[in-house]
């Protein structure tokens, strides 16, 4: 298949004359995070490379996704942080814009989704409004069992559910994803009967999208989902070398490094597609999550990260643009472009008032949206920001399974580089202990 994503770094090297040298002065490097990666993976420590071959998975998810769309008419998936971005990922960027909204007959048939990672009560009422608790199931994900926002919202609304239809109906309306040998979602999920998904014990939250935490929701509403794992699969295939110019997610890897070794503390993304808006949310937690880390050099506690920003072209031109331009020099961008949409729009010749637009007459939306990313690039390089281009060929279920598993990959690298684990959150955990603590539970 041709629909292949491709990694454009012109802008990086027409920014900065060093950057060329850089990546050739850093060849060993390279070469040894690409190889303690494929250890690592042969040892079984990175389970998300294992997702885009887990045929057998798929199929179960695809037989409970049918059972959803032949009995509800509405999924809600609890969940937070990687049990809830990844699902709000593949809609926005998969459905239609306004999927929730259309009639069921333009959505075939299959269910509104919902996606509830907020605790904010006047949230959740807002999402009570529009539901009918008789018509809705609710697929309550966390790997660990016990994530607090997660099971709060979920007792809540199984309290409710339960009142509305009664217990036995009720448990027939939930979906448990959680791990496969412990915590209490698990127990409850085995007591009360629920159909039960398992995260694998090597796959951490935000590296999920592809298990079921995922893959449930976007097959409910009618994504494929096996184009979706052919994507990630061909993303394995094309980011095996251990040379940055064969392997793009590796090169990446290099210029994200080169960049914040040279004081770019800061990763931008800057999608040319609102399908790809919450592609930056998940990037955002992806790459903060994994690389934000305090490493001990010379037994002193040495802070380590580079913060990732989400912008949005052409939106963000009118906002942030004129910061990246002229502001600090302490950023690397990415912007990511998609060469064909599904929908183009002719812009008519303005009547009368307004002869100085008259050059947008005949023109498309397409065609000015896909210029205002070339200028931005153009003018980032001019600058010397450093500057990366990813271009998907459409936003397929294909290509984003490419560019899910490009970004996983490419953070699994930078962890390297960096010499640190890209795969824990030590630091989260104290907020969680501070927060039992508030709540009055035993032992905090």
């Amino acid at each position: 298949m041709n629909d292949k994503i491709k990694l454009d770094i012109s802008g990086a090297l027409q920014a900065a004359a060093w950057v060329e040298g850089e990546i050739e002065s850093n060849r060993s490097d390279l070469a040894a995070a690409a190889q303690a990666v494929d250890a690592k993976r042969k040892e079984g420590l990175l389970g998300f490379f294992d997702l885009p071959f887990n045929k057998e998975g798929a199929a179960a998810i695809k037989q409970t996704a049918e059972y959803i769309k032949g009995n509800f008419k509405n999924l809600v998936v609890i969940g937070i942080g990687g049990s809830a971005l990844g699902n709000r990922m593949l809609h926005n960027a998969l459905n239609h814009p306004r999927y929730n909204e259309l009639p069921a007959g333009k959505r075939k048939g299959c269910p509104r989704v919902y996606v509830l990672d907020s605790i904010d009560a006047d949230y959740l009422k807002g999402l009570l409004d529009v539901l009918d608790l008789k018509e809705t199931a609710f697929n309550v994900i966390t790997k660990s069992g016990g994530t607090v926002e997660t099971m709060a919202n979920f007792f809540v609304l199984k309290d409710m559910l339960k009142r509305e239809v009664g217990p036995n109906r009720a448990a027939e309306s939930i979906i448990a994803t959680t791990d496969a040998s412990r915590g209490v979602l698990l127990e409850i999920a085995r007591q009360e009967g629920y159909r039960l998904f398992h995260i694998p014990g090597n796959v951490g939250g935000r590296y999920s999208v592809l298990s079921a935490v995922g893959l449930l929701s976007a097959a409910v509403s009618g994504i494929d989902i096996d184009e979706l794992l052919s994507g990630a699969e061909t993303a394995v295939k094309d980011c095996s070398a251990h040379d940055p110019y064969k392997n793009p997610a590796l090169m990446g890897a290099a210029l994200h490094y080169i960049a914040y070794q040279r004081g770019k503390s800061i990763s931008v993304v800057m999608p040319y597609s609102d399908a790809l808006d919450y592609f930056g949310d998940w990037y955002c937690q992806l790459w903060a999550e994994s690389l934000g880390k305090t490493k001990h050099v010379n037994g002193t506690a040495v802070p380590v990260g580079q913060t990732p920003l989400k912008a949005i072209g052409a939106r963000d031109q009118h906002s942030l643009l004129q910061l990246f331009l002229d502001g600090p020099d302490d950023k690397i961008f990415t912007l990511l472009g998609v060469e064909k949409r599904q929908n183009s729009f002719i812009i008519p010749p303005p009547d009368g008032a307004g002869n100085e637009l008259q050059y947008l007459g005949g023109s498309t939306l397409e065609k000015l949206l896909a210029s205002e990313l070339e200028a931005t690039e153009s003018v980032l390089a001019k600058r010397g920001r450093m500057c990366l281009r990813i271009s998907l060929p459409t936003v397929s279920p294909y290509t984003m399974g490419q560019l899910i598993f490009f970004y996983m990959l490419m953070t699994a690298y930078m962890g390297e580089l960096m010499g640190i684990n890209a795969f824990d959150q030590p630091a989260v955990e104290e907020g969680k202990r501070i927060t039992y603590r508030l709540m009055g539970r035993p032992g905090y």
